[in-house]
């Protein structure tokens, strides 16, 4: 990439913006102020025109901000991948981006409409993300972009993607976290150069996941709660250092300002026996899955396929 996303601690502990598209200018605002650097946003979170006014308010140079967005499953067909790209570029209030994802491997049909639907099903597109992929890595060539990466691609859609296209990923972001390790998964990547983001570093912490709800959270998990006690660090913190501890850049969310600034404090190193006793806890527990909503199979040869 561009510039290691890993390099500092603002870079390693991203602020993810989805949900509460209200709520983001503020929590925005507040993250900056308690020192992230690495914003994450997305077409479909309805949260850049927000992200872009936080960053503009906030006075910080943009150069010193690394921002990423995602291109949206409506606008897979090549011809579409620049124009929203540019549309992206104009609500962030900024002409690049740091790195560009393709959210979903899967495409719906083309037009205006983000979850285009006919008789209440998602109407699916036809583009092929190679094809949808090799228009995004002409964004990279304009300068809109100083690196392109994909999001929620199983081992062979990622495979195949990097047998007929010339650009390797920058970045694949996946959901990961202690329930969900995907050790050979990720050590794929690593071999081939890509860098994890993690997204839901929390696992089921999030209410919309519906599969993770009769059972306690992930950040209450006793190995992960005792582990902190040594620390002096909550699970969720413990959490988002286990990502960091293997590399990953991760992405917590949130709009309370107390918690905002916790999460930050999630960079912090831990010992090589604390980083093996969470290895141990890896449930292959995958708590977002859209495959029946977006037409599409997604994760068929990961951990947590159900």
């Amino acid at each position: 990439m561009h510039r290691p996303l890993l390099t500092t601690a603002a870079a390693a502990v991203g602020f993810g913006t989805w949900q509460d598209a209200d709520a983001q200018e503020d929590a925005v605002t507040e993250a900056l102020k308690a020192g992230y650097r690495h914003i994450d946003t997305a077409r479909i979170y309805g949260t850049e025109s927000a992200v872009g006014t936080a960053i503009k308010k906030s006075g910080i140079p943009r150069s010193e901000i690394f921002i990423t967005t995602k291109l949206w499953n409506n606008s897979h067909h090549p011809e579409d991948v620049e124009s929203a790209l540019d549309a992206s570029l104009k609500d962030l209030g900024t002409d690049y981006l740091d790195l560009y994802l393709m959210h979903w491997p899967s495409p719906f049909a083309r037009g205006d409409a983000l979850m285009p639907k006919k008789n209440g099903k998602i109407q699916t597109g036809d583009a092929d993300y190679v094809d949808t992929w090799k228009a995004m890595e002409k964004t990279l060539q304009s300068g809109k972009t100083k690196a392109i990466g994909i999001s929620n691609f199983s081992k062979a859609e990622l495979e195949r993607l990097l047998k007929e296209t010339t650009v390797v990923p920058a970045a694949h972001q996946i959901e990961c976290h202690p329930w969900l390790q995907q050790h050979a998964f990720t050590a794929f990547h690593k071999a081939k150069g890509i860098h994890i983001q993690q997204y839901s570093p929390f696992g089921n912490q999030n209410a919309i996941y519906s599969s993770g709800q009769n059972m306690g959270k992930l950040i209450d998990d006793a190995t992960i709660v005792e582990i902190g006690k040594n620390y002096g660090k909550n699970g969720a913190q413990v959490a988002l250092a286990w990502g960091i501890a293997n590399g990953h850049s991760v992405l917590p969310k949130s709009k309370t300002p107390e918690r905002i600034r916790s999460n930050l404090a999630g960079d912090f190193r831990l010992e090589q026996d604390d980083v093996d006793k969470l290895d141990a806890i890896d449930k292959k527990l995958r708590f977002n899955d859209p495959s029946a909503n977006f037409g599409w199979n997604f994760y068929t040869d990961l951990d947590g396929k159900k």
